[in-house]
């Protein structure tokens, strides 16, 4: 096992680079009924009384609009939870996907414990897609995972509190998978991306 600074590498026999399956993730969505999602979100901006009371007299005019600009955030930060999730979805499958080849390979085999799937110890597949560089546009792998962890789909808009959407998505998403990984037995090992190649394709 090699040591570098404070994390440990597994050691894999021979010198040759191993192919991985490609990682097919979604950099996009497509919601079918945009409309029906904006009607959930201003019930939301209705049922928690989102907006303060204004101190000056104002137009219905403006207060529609102030109710339909956060409904409008709502949205998108609803559509970010989704992407986050999908990826977080893909990123799984394609763990699943590197199980079977490593299963296949006799040189990779020892290496995977053979606790009931997903086991914590997957966790350094995460962590060899951020060794990788593997280009995100924005998504935090680990946040992904954790969300796709919590939720085996991703729910409705109408589940989530406006506080969720805006505020604490991204801890509960992080705090899962931090959970989830420090379950990883010990040692904790890395996989050494140098020894290792993968493509990312868009769905």
């Amino acid at each position: 096992m090699d040591i570098i600074g404070d994390r440990k590498f597994v050691e894999i026999p021979g010198g040759k680079q191993h192919e991985l399956p490609p990682l097919l993730v979604h950099r996009s969505l497509h919601f079918r009924r945009l409309d029906k999602l904006m009607d959930m979100a201003a019930g939301i901006v209705e049922s928690e009384d989102m907006l303060a009371p204004s101190p000056l007299p104002e137009d219905r005019l403006a207060l529609d609009q102030r109710k339909m600009d956060l409904a409008i955030h709502l949205v998108e930060n609803y559509q970010g939870l989704v992407l986050h999730w999908r990826w977080g979805d893909d990123i799984l499958e394609w763990i699943r996907q590197c199980e079977i080849t490593f299963e296949s390979r006799q040189d990779l085999r020892h290496l995977l414990h053979g606790d009931v799937w997903p086991h914590a110890g997957r966790s350094s597949f995460v962590q060899l897609l951020e060794d990788k560089d593997v280009p995100t546009d924005g998504i935090h792998m680990e946040s992904a995972v954790g969300l796709r962890l919590t939720f085996r789909q991703p729910p409705p808009i109408s589940c989530f509190s406006n506080q969720f959407l805006f505020y604490l998505k991204d801890s509960v998403g992080n705090s899962a998978y931090q959970a989830w990984a420090s379950k990883n037995p010990a040692p904790v090992s890395s996989l050494p991306p140098e020894r290792f190649t993968l493509q990312v394709l868009e769905m």
